[in-house]
């Protein structure tokens, strides 16, 4: 279990002065001149050896995407994109950190921005958090007003923050719909290559990156990569905030060590589940796009990347979703589908068309008004959408009903038996063609 030395969000709860002076009390913003001086190399080479990888869910290298961004600054300016988007159900992480440390993330867009050899960082945000938005900003207004931001500023490298709101739009998580967003565009992905750190926001160098990913980095570089990397297992290292809702005794969003056992986190953090673990029916481990698990294979499963994946799952963001045996969970999964199918660009054929057709299937699945055949029908549509599409958003409508299907393919069986056998005896209805 993480001790309270060892976190790096020290105000996550909102408990302590959220201002500069009480930011500074609890050690943020502690010489961050020296760790400007060491210089680009130093700071790329620590992010890449404390092992961070993303926070965002796909769970990428920090340093390594760090050091994609060009070396020299020519005629084009470098930008670092803070992705404050945060819209996928079960995920409420980055909105702790804007509205109770927000100095976290912006002294990790200085350290940043100086890796990169970027002066300006833009901080895009949830259309729907307001007062997340105005804590942030008046974070920023603390900070010009201390000479730690704008030019020859404190720190020793100039860099200037921006807030950007969003209209509340999932898709523009994806990187380069928030791009394409930031710009003043519609929010659709781009086809990638080219890649933002050749060619990003106004067609210059750019880095995306989540919330947490940077506001972790000045502890980090602080402290040590050796000491943030002794954390978890090879390629799991670290801490991690993790959120806890459904069916527990205290949901929560905590920081902990990754590795932690799902049975150690949830008993530690959020007071067991709700009627007892013979309670638990699934668990969906890392937010609305991840694959629902089951029970039985969860409990002592080991929180983290490869934990996950061994599961046939996945950690994402380390959203955890807890149901218990009250959850009707094919009408569980087929709300997710419409949500997939809602914030859907429109942009890839696959994915408009598939959202909508699976969520509907979902629907009649969920009242068993189906045929048995049509669950591998199902499945073999999902295959179609997952993978065919510029963007993630068709693979995470595709998992969750992928991994309904494979856990719980006879909770769907028993449904469509159980309609079939009341319909026989109903009295037949006259339906009229559409």
């Amino acid at each position: 279990m993480l001790q309270d030395k060892d976190r790096i969000f020290t105000n996550i709860y909102g408990l302590f002065d959220k201002s500069l002076k009480g930011a500074m009390s609890r050690g943020h913003w502690d010489n961050t001149r020296d760790i400007i001086s060491k210089g680009r190399d130093w700071i790329i080479n620590e992010m890449k050896a404390s092992g961070l990888r993303g926070r965002g869910g796909a769970g990428f290298p920090t340093g390594l995407k760090w050091s994609f961004m060009p070396k020299e600054v020519g005629e084009r300016p470098h930008y670092l994109v803070v992705n404050a988007d945060e819209s996928e159900p079960g995920t409420c992480k980055d909105r702790e950190i804007l509205r109770h440390d927000p100095h976290t993330l912006i002294e990790g867009c200085v350290v940043a921005g100086c890796a990169m050899g970027a002066h300006t960082a833009y901080i895009y945000v949830r259309g729907e958090f307001v007062r997340e938005r105005e804590a942030l900003q008046a974070a920023i207004d603390e900070c010009y007003d201390a000479g730690l931001l704008g030019k020859d500023n404190k720190t020793g490298w100039d860099m200037d923050v921006f807030v950007h709101h969003g209209a509340g739009a999932y898709i523009c998580g994806e990187e380069t719909a928030l791009l394409e967003s930031l710009e003043g565009k519609k929010g659709q992905p781009r086809l990638k290559p080219p890649f933002p750190a050749n060619m990003g926001l106004y067609g210059c160098p750019t880095t995306v990156n989540n919330v947490e990913s940077i506001a972790v980095a000045p502890t980090i570089l602080r402290r040590g990569a050796s000491w943030f990397s002794s954390f978890g297992r090879p390629n799991n290292v670290g801490t991690k905030l993790f959120m806890i809702s459904g069916h527990v005794n205290t949901p929560c969003t905590v920081e902990e060590s990754l590795g932690i056992t799902f049975r150690e986190l949830i008993e530690k953090h959020a007071g067991g589940i709700r009627g007892g673990w013979d309670n638990l029916l699934a668990v969906i481990p890392g937010g609305a796009s991840c694959p629902i698990v089951k029970a039985e294979d969860i409990i002592d499963c080991q929180m983290d990347f490869d934990g996950l994946r061994e599961k046939k799952s996945s950690f994402g963001t380390g959203g955890v979703i807890v149901m218990d045996k009250s959850t009707d969970v094919v009408k569980a999964i087929a709300r997710l589908a419409y949500f997939f199918k809602h914030e859907s660009c429109g942009q890839c054929t696959p994915c408009r068309e598939g959202t909508g057709w699976m969520w509907r299937v979902m629907e009649r699945l969920v009242r068993g008004e189906a045929h048995k055949r049509e669950i591998d029908m199902l499945l073999d549509v999902t295959k179609q959408v997952e993978g065919h599409t510029i963007c993630a958003l068709g693979d995470a409508a595709a998992w969750p009903i992928q991994g309904l299907i494979r856990n719980f393919r006879p909770e769907i069986e028993r449904r469509i038996d159980e309609f079939t056998r009341n319909s026989h005896r109903a009295e037949p209805v006259m339906v009229a063609a559409e």
